[in-house]
């Protein structure tokens, strides 16, 4: 295999390969650093490389290996990227804001602990919209990431930096969180698979969590098996969260074998009272659709009512924003706005309460289907900077329009999953997201990974020679 085919392999074949001495971790991690130091400049995917720290735990694992050792956990040696909004002790956790680059963690933060205890290398930290607030990664002080397949566009937010690592095969896999789409924005930009687990799924310790429950650690793959492999490291409790859920019967891995049997699917290609997908999203949409017909699913149009959501959801998010608790010079201009919007701690519950009850309107709606099928954005990707000369309330609207099908899943809580379904017309991904009951990764898994079976997403960006105009 070439280093250009290994780069590409799946994290689980890699773990293969590295289990059965076929290849070290050594020679994996100085395979992915060789290829971030040539790419990442041109990417912008990474915000810090732990080359030292990387190598020496390779070197470590390929001792270990050459030692003897049988009892391998299940990712020993696969090297893997976290997003900058998470803590790695001893590693720079910028938030997204250069002014915080001397800002290092003594800790962990649990889902960090459970990559670890998998057996992953970590690399570094990859590029977040300051704050995880925006659906693109171009915060000031920092190079914008691209995206692989056209660098022109942004590779989506706020795990753009994760999507594009793990897309231009600078890690095998990636770790990102999602609070208003930023898992299934990126993953549907850059042509990944990413999961969105449902709320008490991944646990947030050791902090807790800052804008009821929106926020989870989840995912980003380049294949369903990967994703789902993953998703199992990073579930569990952890002692003092404040939402939980059991473990799964089976391993969501094991669910990649597994045939969905006949769903009831609900779609639809408009969120009111934002508007209707473009061409190319609603497509997305009606081409699967169509196969999932062709499969043997129930389907038929129809939606929850999602406008009573709008409102509520906005201003928990932008609450978000105080809850960070840095000083407000040092936040970029979008940032600086939406916080002198923050409002009392009184109107903040009220709308936590209003989101709630519009919650159990759209949860009720699933008492009849199996799956939602929903556009992951309502148009296209856009260009790197392409917002960037408009007023940041101009830009807020464009945003809330633009990640409109994203937001329910987060305030209701349940998973979804955003996979790809081909290209359009500038040779950018096309994606739809699958919502699911409460609590039923396993569901959208099987339904995946069926999907992917039958039109597999085999391509891969040829980056490397595109100029940026």
């Amino acid at each position: 295999m070439n280093q250009e085919d290994l780069a590409f392999t799946p994290a689980l074949e890699q773990a293969r390969l590295i289990r059965e001495r076929q290849l070290s971790p050594l020679e994996l991690v100085e395979l992915y650093l060789d290829r971030i130091q040539r790419f990442n400049p041109l990417l912008g995917s990474y915000f810090t490389v732990t080359t030292d720290a990387a190598i020496a735990d390779a070197k470590a694992k390929t001792e270990m290996l050459a030692g003897g050792l049988e009892e391998l956990p299940p990712f020993f040696g696969v090297p893997i990227s976290i997003k900058d909004l998470n803590s790695v002790a001893g590693v720079s956790c910028t938030f997204g804001n250069p002014a915080l680059l001397n800002n290092i963690p003594d800790f962990d933060d649990g889902v960090v602990t459970r990559i670890k205890q998998a057996g992953f290398i970590l690399l570094g930290k990859t590029a977040t919209s300051e704050l995880g607030s925006f659906p693109y990664t171009d915060p000031t002080g920092f190079p914008p990431a691209r995206n692989p397949w056209n660098l022109e566009y942004t590779p989506g937010g706020s795990s753009g930096g994760a999507a594009a690592s793990v897309t231009a095969g600078l890690c095998a896999i990636a770790q990102g969180s999602d609070g208003g789409g930023s898992i299934r924005g990126p993953a549907a930009c850059c042509g990944l698979v990413g999961i969105k687990p449902s709320r008490g799924r991944v646990s947030q310790a050791p902090a807790g969590d800052r804008i009821s429950g929106l926020a989870v650690n989840g995912p980003l793959a380049r294949n369903v098996s990967d994703a789902a492999a993953l998703l199992d490291v990073m579930s569990g409790y952890i002692t003092g969260d404040p939402y939980w859920l059991p473990d799964p019967e089976t391993s969501f891995l094991s669910n990649t074998k597994e045939q969905p049997g006949c769903l009831r699917v609900a779609y639809t290609t408009s969120i009111s009272p934002l508007g209707d997908a473009d061409a190319t999203c609603k497509q997305a949409v009606l081409d699967t659709v169509k196969l999932l017909t062709d499969l043997g699913h129930s389907v038929e149009e129809k939606s929850p009512d999602f406008r009573g959501l709008v409102q509520p959801f906005q201003t928990v998010w932008q609450a978000g924003i105080g809850a960070a608790g840095l000083p407000t010079e040092i936040l970029q201009p979008l940032n600086r706005w939406l916080l002198s919007r923050v409002g009392s701690a009184g109107e903040y519950l009220q709308s936590v309460y209003q989101m709630q009850v519009v919650c159990r309107q759209i949860v009720a709606f699933f008492d009849d289907i199996d799956v939602l099928v929903l556009p992951v954005y309502l148009h296209s990707p856009i260009k790197v900077g392409e917002w960037s000369h408009l007023s940041p309330e101009d830009i807020f609207a464009n945003i809330i329009h633009w990640i409109a099908p994203c937001p329910a899943a987060n305030a209701t809580g349940q998973p979804a999953i955003a996979i790809p379904v081909g290209f359009d017309d500038n040779g950018l991904p096309m994606s739809v997201q699958l919502i699911g009951k409460p609590t039923a990764e396993a569901t959208l898994i099987r339904l995946a990974a069926q999907i992917a079976t039958v039109k597999p997403m085999d391509k891969l960006p040829d980056f490397a020679d595109v100029g940026v105009s």
